[in-house]
């Protein structure tokens, strides 16, 4: 079974930085695509950036474009997100996901989730 473990999250100040990282198991990791998505308290998860089975390509959500970058690690079957530029609106629980194929496709091809990491900005 695929097991997707999100560590990193932490509080930080508007203007900062973090990185979450996603250890993936069971899964020929470097077979297929990965994503975050996020929720926010009271809303629907929403997606945040995937990157293809190699990493050469990656795509981002409007919100976070030129502010968040993925990237992986397909020797440590990893996938890390670092955050820059933190703003309130990215307060959220951060997941990795597994995609069903080696590109960035649809956001609904996504699945298996983790069991998320908080992240919370603050003003």
């Amino acid at each position: 079974a695929v097991h997707l473990v999100e560590s990193g999250g932490a509080l930080v100040q508007a203007g900062g930085s973090l990185r979450l990282s996603c250890a993936a198991s069971g899964l020929r990791f470097g077979d297929y695509a990965m994503a975050w998505f996020r929720q926010a308290p009271g809303k629907e998860r929403e997606e945040v950036s995937c990157i293809s089975k190699r990493g050469q390509t990656t795509k981002y959500s409007d919100s976070v474009k030129g502010r968040f970058i993925i990237s992986r690690d397909n020797e440590k079957n990893t996938v890390d997100l670092q955050l820059n530029s933190l703003e309130v609106e990215d307060t959220a629980i951060y997941y990795c996901a597994k995609g069903q194929w080696a590109g960035c496709r649809a956001w609904s091809d996504f699945g298996d989730w983790g069991q998320g990491t908080q992240v919370a900005v603050s003003s």
